[in-house]
């Protein structure tokens, strides 16, 4: 199997927007940003927030072992996984978009009080990567975290598709305007306390699914993620090609703490 190809870059906050009150938008600046003019928006990439204190980005290696080896305690960054919702390739910018839990987790906290001149590492693969099969249905789930990633799914799908699109916010507050030219039905599904359990279980359950051509993209909490996936390969039998299932975080734990098991559970789907 090929290696991934990927780059980093050290890039500089040019500003920042709140989205809705719990969704910060930071903009960020690198001249090296070309490197990544074969990335596809939506992918997962690294991010390596400088401990605080520090604005410098030291990047960690990645092991044979498939871990990270850090620097020295004092400079090592925090590597978080995020998604690059776009690129200006006028102006060299990425944008990422974080999502503020008012908790003390490094890259909220970054995003919170980043201003111009902050630097934050970012790792790409330099590769494209198809997001989703082309296909006559879609069934596309996640909480605030895959707002990014359903975002650049949304916006490129054809206008013959349909589906229906079911995310978890805090609140009303929290729901954005999703642009696509598919038919496709929103169902923003209210949570104020994520951590504390789901009520994406129960909406998908109740949505009807067409005997067609369908794909499935999801992705939030970790028991979450297994709940519905188990929901389509044990109930509705969906095939392994027909669901891509993917955690960014796990309730009660930190995402260091999480990663062995979420890496476990990708690797399962």
């Amino acid at each position: 199997m090929a290696k991934m190809q990927a780059g980093q870059i050290v890039a500089e906050v040019t500003k920042k927007e709140y989205l809705t009150p719990h969704f910060i938008r930071v903009y960020l600046h690198s001249e090296d940003i070309l490197q990544f003019k074969n990335t596809t928006i939506g992918d997962n990439n690294k991010i390596a927030i400088p401990p605080e204190g520090l604005n410098e980005i030291h990047f960690p290696s990645w092991g044979d072992n498939h871990e990270w080896i850090y620097p020295e305690k004092e400079i090592a960054p925090s590597i978080r996984t995020y998604t690059h919702r776009g690129i200006n390739w006028e102006t060299n910018e990425l944008y990422i978009d974080f999502v503020d839990h008012g908790d003390g987790g490094p890259a909220s906290k970054w995003a919170r009080e980043a201003e111009a001149g902050s630097k934050l590492g970012v790792m790409m693969r330099t590769e494209p990567r198809e997001l989703y099969p082309l296909v006559d249905w879609y069934f596309l789930i996640g909480d605030g975290t895959a707002i990014p990633v359903l975002s650049t799914i949304l916006e490129a799908l054809p206008e013959t598709a349909k589906g229906v699109c079911v995310i978890e916010v805090h609140g009303k507050e929290d729901e954005q305007q999703l642009e696509t030219k598919a038919d496709i039905e929103f169902i923003w599904v209210h949570n104020a306390d994520a951590h504390l359990g789901n009520k994406l279980t129960e909406t998908v359950r109740s949505i009807p699914i067409p005997e067609t051509q369908k794909f499935g993209y999801l992705a939030c909490e970790l028991s979450t993620v297994k709940e519905i996936r188990n929901y389509f390969r044990k109930e509705k039998n969906w095939k392994q090609s027909e669901l891509y299932a993917y955690s960014y975080w796990k309730a009660g734990v930190t995402q260091d703490d999480s990663q062995a098991e979420r890496r476990k559970e990708l690797r399962a789907d």
